[in-house]
């Protein structure tokens, strides 16, 4: 776990999605991060109960993946940052978005939403358990609970500088944890887990002499293929990041 810094909010700004989030990776078309969007509502599509129904985003960024969405799910989106809500509302402009955290759900009634998302925010809480069994409770029976957080122990970390890679760099990732520990918290909340599995090998350069753009194309082809196909292939320890698909178990 990364060492907490004395408040992590004060990093939440307009400028976090320059320095951390985006930084390093472009938002056009045909980017990393426009095919992880499309990926990401291609699952929630597929693991969701029938119906639609209400989804809830925390932590939603700039918008884009509820903005995939609107048209699915009455859309609900918040985050800490009031530039995040602005972009929410230029991207999702059907969704509804407010600066709240992800910390106190008690603003939302039991059993009101048929799908939870959480990409990359769980990392960011100090009491990430207690979200997940706020989250278990928003819940509907058989909801669906989506989330992607950094895996501390995959396989090539150990060629990286832990500090400064895609996982350390970023000092408000203050609770990263390996699978077991994820999939615990999501068990005793009263979830099981459909899928446990990795995003895949992309936080390149792994080795010397290679260049990047080479690793790159050599390291990252399986995650390419896994999110082509829309499917959940890669294993654990191939992932710079966990992906988990939990449902609520039916007689909660």
């Amino acid at each position: 776990m990364t060492e907490q810094t004395t408040d992590p909010r004060q990093h939440y700004t307009a400028d976090y999605f320059k320095r951390w989030n985006y930084a390093d990776r472009g938002l056009g078309r045909f980017s990393m991060y426009w095919f992880a969007r499309r990926y990401y509502a291609a699952l929630v599509r597929r693991y969701a109960p029938p119906g639609g129904g209400r989804l809830l985003e925390m932590g939603c960024g700039l918008g884009h993946l509820l903005g995939l969405l609107q048209d699915d799910f009455q859309c609900v989106g918040i985050d800490l940052i009031d530039y995040s809500i602005e972009q929410t509302r230029l991207n999702a402009p059907r969704a509804e978005a407010y600066q709240m955290s992800a910390d106190d759900l008690s603003a939302f009634e039991t059993g009101s939403f048929a799908v939870v998302v959480a990409l990359h925010l769980v990392e960011h809480l100090p009491d990430p358990a207690n979200t997940i069994r706020q989250v278990n409770r928003i819940l509907q029976p058989g909801g669906l609970f989506l989330f992607a957080t950094p895996h501390p122990d995959y396989s090539l970390r150990r060629f990286k500088d832990r500090e400064n890679d895609a996982i350390g760099k970023d000092k408000t990732h203050i609770n990263v944890h390996p699978p077991a520990q994820w999939r615990a918290w999501c068990e005793d909340s009263g979830f099981v887990m459909l899928k446990h599995f990795g995003d895949g090998l992309w936080d390149v350069p792994y080795l010397p002499l290679l260049p990047k753009p080479l690793q790159f194309a050599l390291f990252g082809l399986p995650a390419l293929v896994q999110v082509l196909t829309r499917t959940t292939f890669t294993p654990l320890s191939l992932g710079v990041n966990q992906i988990g698909i939990a449902r609520k178990a039916r007689d909660a």
